[in-house]
């Protein structure tokens, strides 16, 4: 036990010592070339600046609150890429807790109009001054990150502020792959790594992710009396979005975790098909499929009850798993 706790309080103290200042060398072959050196030059000799220190601690400590499990997955990816994740990783919290935070639709589209033009600003070298976006800046110049996932991520939340039930388990499915798809996405190419195969693997563990979310903030959303289970899966068994409401432990309720519960353990089985093929060097992207498998784990021991009070607890053994799976290098 000691060993255990041992290996966890070394895993978490590595934060202090993560990140490296990135150098890269360009050719003045034309006027907009050397304008773009300058334009680095300048941020790079600030680097190390209180306000980019402040930033990248404000970026680990929204995840490490937010998002506990990515943050200490981003503590086990390669040194030169750990801070470039705990900005995505923010920037994904930023835009998820948009919609339990504002009490107006109208709200919550403005903030996202805000980082619609953020994205578009950190792509002209001239990003907001806020901490995620300038982190996020960092990681784009440093990586070249693709626009499109960025921007993806956005539109799809966007949508998704309109506040009710997905209307089925494909619904659902689409919105995890073009929100958790393209975050696994956007960690690939901060690896460096252009794998067909590794995108296969990413799109199948997004979905799984974003299904065991929803399960998961199933009791949270019940309490505030609202349900985004999908539809046709709680018509099918008969089960009301009111007997979600109130907690009902019923076996209709189960059954209808128990089809979802399913279906993303099929993503992970999909996603395991193709690991035979995905380059070893990609799978630090792919740690949090020790999550997604805890969890279900431990809703199928409390026979698929989404209520059972064991799933309220974090399982304090998951940043040993994560590490080891990290050292076996397998997903």
């Amino acid at each position: 036990m000691a060993a255990g706790v041992s290996a966890k309080h070394g895993l978490l103290s590595s934060k202090t010592s993560l990140y490296h200042t990135l150098h890269r060398k360009i050719s003045p072959n034309s006027v907009c070339v050397q304008r773009a050196a300058e334009i680095r030059s300048v941020r790079s000799a600030t680097s190390a600046t209180p306000d980019s220190q402040h930033n990248e601690k404000y970026c680990l400590e929204l995840v490490r609150s937010r998002d506990y499990d990515g943050f200490v997955s981003s503590l086990l990816l390669p040194e030169e890429v750990r801070r470039s994740s705990l900005a995505l990783r923010a920037f994904n919290v930023e835009l998820a807790q948009v919609k339990d935070s504002v009490s107006q639709k109208t709200i919550g589209l403005m903030r996202m109009e805000f980082w619609k033009t953020a994205i578009e600003e950190i792509y002209r070298d001239e990003p907001p001054n806020q901490p995620v976006t300038n982190e996020l800046w960092r990681a784009v110049r440093k990586h070249y990150l693709t626009k499109r996932w960025l921007l993806k991520i956005i539109t799809e939340r966007e949508k998704d502020m309109d506040d009710r039930a997905y209307r089925n388990l494909q619904d659902l499915e689409t919105y995890s792959e073009n929100t958790q798809s393209s975050l696994i996405y956007l960690m690939l190419e901060c690896l460096g790594l252009k794998n067909v195969h590794a995108d296969h693997a990413a799109s199948h563990i997004g979905k799984a992710q974003g299904i065991v979310t929803c399960l998961r903030a199933t009791p949270y959303h019940s309490s505030r009396r609202k349900v985004y289970l999908p539809m046709d899966i709680c018509m099918l068994h008969g089960a009301s979005q009111e007997d979600f409401i109130r907690g009902s432990r019923e076996q209709n309720v189960r059954d209808v975790v128990y089809d979802i519960a399913s279906q993303a353990h099929v993503h992970l089985q999909h996603a395991r098909s193709f690991s035979s093929n995905v380059p070893p060097a990609a799978t630090p992207a792919f740690l949090q499929t020790v999550v997604l498998e805890d969890y279900l784990q431990r809703v199928r021991k409390a026979d698929f009850d989404v209520f059972h009070p064991s799933l309220k607890n974090r399982n304090p053994l998951i940043p040993i798993q994560l590490y080891l799976r990290s050292w076996k290098k397998t997903y």
